[in-house]
């Protein structure tokens, strides 16, 4: 019996309107309750670096940072 690892991929969104901290923990979390997905959002650099399996889309992570009230 065979088992099949879900393809992942990974990609970088540039983020804008966090002004500390806590707007970055604020996103992560909420990409991170998705469904198949794995975030780290680092508030210096205003980039979230998002891991996640085929039944999420790239305009689905945008949808929800900018659902939370960013760019």
């Amino acid at each position: 019996m065979a088992t099949t690892v879900p393809d992942t991929a990974e990609v970088e969104l540039a983020i804008g309107g966090m002004t500390c901290a806590s707007c970055a923990a604020r996103i992560e979390k909420k990409l991170n309750r998705l469904e198949g997905v794995s975030a780290a959002v680092n508030y210096a650099t205003e980039k979230a670096r998002v891991s996640f399996s085929g039944g999420v889309s790239v305009p689905e992570l945008i949808a929800t940072v900018e659902a939370t009230g960013y760019t």
